[in-house]
């Protein structure tokens, strides 16, 4: 009798391994912003002796002496001082869940303060697992559905096309020219949009060295979009992560500290400024949410803090200890922590763009490039398209890997472009990137 109902269960749970899911899987299962990472990982794994400009990964040199038990003591004592604990209460902070919001919200709040004046209270402030989280959970507390749209800066990073399609939002695309959003072009699809009965609800930007365009946002059109979003109502997702490598006191606040409506919400990381094993990222979300039942209010950091329960309940302690700690012994200093780094990504990339110049502009003139100052990256325009498929021809006969443009438009432009990532090179494997990859360029321009 155990053994037939056994057998009877063991057949009702069992899935036919030929049976086709693909039908009843979500759409974002065949997107090409959330496959395109995944497939950029393959052609690298599969060509290890090809010089890569495709992850804009942080530089492994600052890993070498990096002491994480003394880090976490740092933080440790920081955390007893603050809330009145002796050690081996603090210490029991790292072995337990935690709360959502996060247990180093203090720091960075200071942090962000000290450096940005960002003013946030410590209880804006929403600890999470990278920035990834950060805006999977913004997106979501804002966007109930029905007509509101996610408006993006054409090109954009793909964790936030891809967070969207994840969450069924629409998204659509706004221009940038060299000093960054069509603000236009914006206030044109915000009337389009409340003509419809529709609503451009949030847009995502990156005003300084964005991934993948690596375009700074001016200070004249920082002032008119905070005017444009006051203005529709329409709410800021600014993320911060490159603007720790701008040159020291070039007088560009992030919108954060220009914002005086309510209207920014700030995501981060500390993966670049830290590192990226951590997985540490933060939100501040300080706008009061006022309830439709009870008439009360609440921070949209609370909302957010309450949503990453049924995500990843929190942020490792552990992790954030280390962050907490490194950013302590730089003085609770974001730019601190990063000063070194930045002038290493400045470095690198004036010698990638010194190398374009010398090997590639006279070789191939049909070929252009930007100039950022900061950042990760640089963009290149060629005169054919460029695809996965072209990208593992370069891997295969010129040794050389970049990140095709495509996947970061929504509008279908961008596939004649390709970007280059510097962060992670040594000057050597720049130059020697650069002379394999004009090779490269001289063959299918021709």
């Amino acid at each position: 009798m155990t053994g037939s109902f056994t057998e009877d269960l063991t057949r009702s749970l069992s899935v036919s391994p030929s049976l086709d899911l693909h039908d009843d899987l979500h759409g974002s299962a065949a997107d090409p912003a959330v496959g395109s990472l995944s497939f950029l990982n393959e052609v690298m794994g599969r060509y290890p002796g090809a010089i890569s400009f495709a992850p804009g990964a942080p530089h492994t040199s600052f890993y070498e002496d990096l002491d994480l038990t003394r880090c976490i003591d740092v933080c440790l004592g920081d955390l007893a001082r603050r809330r009145g604990l002796d050690r081996k209460a603090a210490e029991r902070l790292l072995f337990e869940y935690g709360p959502s919001r996060g247990i180093i919200n203090g720091i960075v709040a200071e942090a962000l303060d000290r450096d940005y004046r960002l003013g946030a209270d410590p209880a804006d402030v929403v600890i999470t697992v990278g920035c990834q989280e950060a805006m999977f959970l913004t997106l979501r507390a804002l966007f109930r559905g029905g007509g509101d749209t996610l408006a993006v800066v054409n090109p954009s990073f793909v964790g936030i096309l891809g967070a969207a399609r994840l969450l069924d939002i629409d998204v659509v695309p706004v221009s940038e020219g060299t000093t960054g959003i069509d603000l236009a072009q914006l206030q044109r699809l915000c009337d389009e949009a409340r003509a419809e009965r529709r609503r451009i609800r949030a847009l995502y930007v990156a005003p300084d060295f964005a991934n993948p365009s690596g375009t700074r946002m001016a200070l004249e059109t920082r002032r008119g979009l905070l005017e444009l979003a006051h203005r529709e109502g329409l709410v800021l997702l600014e993320d911060t992560a490159y603007g720790f490598t701008a040159e020291p006191g070039d007088g560009l606040p992030p919108l954060g500290a220009m914002d005086t409506a309510g209207s920014v919400v700030t995501l981060g990381t500390f993966a670049k400024v830290c590192l990226p094993g951590a997985r540490v990222g933060y939100a501040v979300a300080g706008q009061r949410v006022t309830g439709r039942a009870t008439g009360g209010t609440r921070r949209l950091a609370d909302v957010l803090a309450e949503m990453k329960t049924m995500v990843t309940v929190n942020t490792s302690p552990i992790a954030q200890a280390v962050v907490g700690g490194l950013l302590l012994e730089h003085g609770g200093s974001i730019v601190r922590a990063g000063r070194a780094k930045a002038e290493l990504y400045r470095r690198n990339l004036r010698l990638l763009t010194e190398a374009l110049d010398r090997q590639v502009a006279g070789r191939v003139p049909q070929v252009t490039w930007n100039r950022p100052d900061g950042g990760f990256f640089v963009r290149l325009r060629l005169p054919v398209a460029v695809d996965m498929e072209l990208l593992t021809y370069s891997a295969a006969e010129h040794g050389v890997l970049w990140t095709p443009m495509s996947t970061f438009y929504l509008d279908g432009s961008g596939d004649r472009e390709l970007r280059l990532a510097c962060s992670y090179l040594d000057p050597a494997d720049i130059d020697e990137g650069v002379r394999r990859l004009a090779d490269f360029l001289a063959v299918v321009a021709r």
